[in-house]
């Protein structure tokens, strides 16, 4: 929903004039399952955004609606929930247990949410909640917070809220985006670089359309492999802190249980790769970034075991078509979409193509869209959004 329409829908519900707050969802070109391994990742913001109307109240009442869910979240700042309530709120609610700590939160407010980014696809429709939230609240309490602070603040919401252990890599390109670039981010330092996207290249995304959840289950479970592989390697290595200071060398020749070799040697490949597509990107070699691409979904097929038949499917469907440089599975995994970079001659092409193939194999219609980089988190100005 625009930020127009998103005005008036507020003015009806509350009666009064919202300021807005916008966030990114986002999709990773490279570098999966290596961000909570303190590892390099190369994301970039969509131009696909969750957005939040807010306005304060007279009390400290919260009370929370959203365009795209139909249950409403009441409670007061003093009685914020202590445990997840399995609701699309929670990531709000956890960004408000966070700045709760700040002993600044003192503000009722009344809020409606409007998301772009689909839910359970793999394009952190959470990250992008939990961002907007996050700037709304600040604004509203007079906080002021760095964007990296704020996209830390955001992960732990996830984290020790959600129970979602993901890394830092959503939040932070959510919050530090920009158009026309992917963004490389070292997870350890927080060092980040953007690289420009060159201008003949589309990102098409394609929703497989099955639904996967990270607050728990498999993604969870492959973080705790990552961590059990670097305790069993630190008692012959005591300078791997992370897989990040692992090399293919010491994964190979370990003594590790097979299936967390496998992990292992998944992450520590994985992050050669994101270098090596950062330098394929900035020299404008697609047809390598390409091959980066395709080796990094049979990684994460074969080695850390998160894609999915459908997932795998995409993206045979997509290497058979004209214009595509490159496809894999992205986010988390066990669902979701897969990225493409296709030729901007050939997106559109390239998305009625491959909609109406898998539409034929599956039975199911995908959701695709051709999308460049965006601008990450941001306040709409007033005038736009009235």
């Amino acid at each position: 929903m625009n930020p127009g329409a998103l005005a008036r829908k507020f003015q009806d519900r509350f009666g009064e004039s919202p300021r807005i707050f916008a966030a990114p969802g986002r999709v990773n070109l490279i570098g999966e399952h290596t961000d909570y391994n303190d590892g390099f990742v190369m994301p970039c913001a969509l131009g696909l955004t969750t957005r939040i109307a807010i306005s304060p109240r007279g009390d400290r009442a919260i009370h929370l609606h959203s365009e795209d869910f139909p249950e409403a979240q009441e409670f007061r700042l003093d009685r914020l929930p202590a445990s997840p309530l399995d609701s699309w709120a929670d990531y709000l609610i956890g960004v408000l247990v966070q700045l709760q700590k700040t002993g600044r939160l003192s503000q009722g407010a009344n809020v409606l949410v409007s998301g772009e980014v689909p839910v359970a696809a793999g394009l952190s429709s959470s990250a992008a909640l939990e961002v907007a939230s996050a700037l709304a609240f600040m604004d509203l309490n007079g906080i002021v917070m760095p964007l990296p602070q704020v996209a830390k603040m955001c992960q732990r919401a996830e984290n020790t809220f959600v129970g979602a252990n993901c890394g830092i890599m959503d939040q932070f390109v959510s919050c530090l985006g920009k158009s026309g670039h992917a963004l490389f981010l070292d997870c350890r330092s927080l060092d980040y670089r953007l690289v420009p996207i060159p201008e003949d290249v589309r990102i098409v995304i394609c929703n497989t359309m099955v639904k996967h959840k990270h607050a728990g289950g498999e993604y969870n479970q492959r973080r705790a492999e990552c961590e059990e592989g670097v305790r069993l390697l630190a008692r012959s290595s005591p300078e791997i802190h992370a897989l990040r200071d692992a090399t293919v060398e010491q994964v190979q020749h370990s003594d590790l249980p097979a299936v967390i070799r496998k992990r292992c040697e998944h992450v520590v490949r994985e992050n050669a790769r994101v270098v090596e597509g950062r330098d394929a990107l900035e020299a404008g070699d697609l047809a390598r970034f390409g091959k980066l691409m395709r080796e990094s979904h049979q990684s994460l097929r074969d080695l850390f075991e998160v894609s999915s038949s459908e997932l795998d499917l995409m993206v045979r469907l997509a290497e058979k078509i004209p214009g595509c440089w490159g496809a894999r599975m992205t986010g988390g995994g066990f669902g979701g979409c897969t990225v493409n970079l296709v030729k901007a001659s050939e997106a559109t092409s390239f998305a009625e193509r491959i909609a109406t193939a898998y539409r034929e194999e599956t039975g199911v219609h995908p959701d695709v869209y051709v999308c460049s980089a965006a601008d990450g988190a941001h306040a709409e100005p007033l005038a736009v959004a009235y």
